[in-house]
């Protein structure tokens, strides 16, 4: 999948940066497992703090203390704030709860948010993934890149 994001955004001169919270950098690391990848990706963001999320991405702390790191409105936030501050043309974003604890009855372990941001176009997909931290992990990352996938092929194929 990784091989496929990369032709596309070379194919169609586009740059993305990654925010992640829940995957800790594992977007950003997948990408850069494709040689060559430098001409699209200059750089990715590890917020996993609400402070982080706060101080680099833009995410206003009224979104933070009223929604949760886990929500919608900051996936949002965070996918816009990381085109904003890194002049990228796609964002993929993660927030959630990787597991095994950390989960509430509302927002349970294996709780993700993932989001892409593109040409100001938006979306966010809500999931729940079941197994264990690293199963929870790897899951958002392949979902995040296949709405990727989608979001380039959508908007210019």
């Amino acid at each position: 999948m990784e091989q496929e994001i990369a032709d596309l955004l070379k194919q169609y001169h586009l740059t993305v940066t990654t925010a992640e919270s829940c995957t800790g950098g594992l977007i950003a690391a997948t990408l850069v497992n494709v040689p060559g990848i430098s001409g699209q990706f200059e750089e990715g963001y590890i917020t996993y703090s609400n402070a982080a999320k706060e101080k680099l991405l833009g995410v206003s702390a009224e979104t933070l203390e009223r929604y949760g790191a886990v929500s919608v409105q900051t996936a949002e936030e965070m996918a816009r704030g990381a085109v904003a501050v890194s002049g990228a043309d796609l964002s993929i974003i993660s927030t959630g709860i990787a597991g095994p604890d950390g989960g509430t009855k509302e927002k349970p372990a294996g709780l993700v948010y993932l989001a892409c941001c593109l040409g100001g176009k938006l979306e966010v997909e809500r999931r729940q993934f079941s197994g264990d931290r690293q199963t929870v992990r790897q899951a958002s990352v392949q979902t995040a890149l296949e709405l990727a996938r989608r979001m380039i092929l959508e908007a210019y194929a």
